[in-house]
């Protein structure tokens, strides 16, 4: 069961991290890459917001007894 675990927090911990890089390319603070077609389109910030919840809950279950 640890080895689950630890998968579940990996995949929470990166879908995280893109969530939010995918959020703030939404809201056209993040311009990177420059050529990107996400940047200040808010259907990534969207996006982004529910990819980044799902790796917080995903962290939350790997956290539990």
């Amino acid at each position: 069961m640890g080895a689950v675990k630890g998968i579940l927090a990996v995949v929470g911990v990166a879908l995280v991290l893109v969530g939010t890089l995918w959020a703030l390319q939404g809201l056209d603070i993040v311009r990177w890459p420059a050529s990107s077609f996400m940047l200040g389109d808010t259907t990534w910030t969207l996006r982004g917001v529910v990819a980044a919840v799902v790796g917080v809950v995903l962290i939350w279950f790997a956290r539990r007894r």
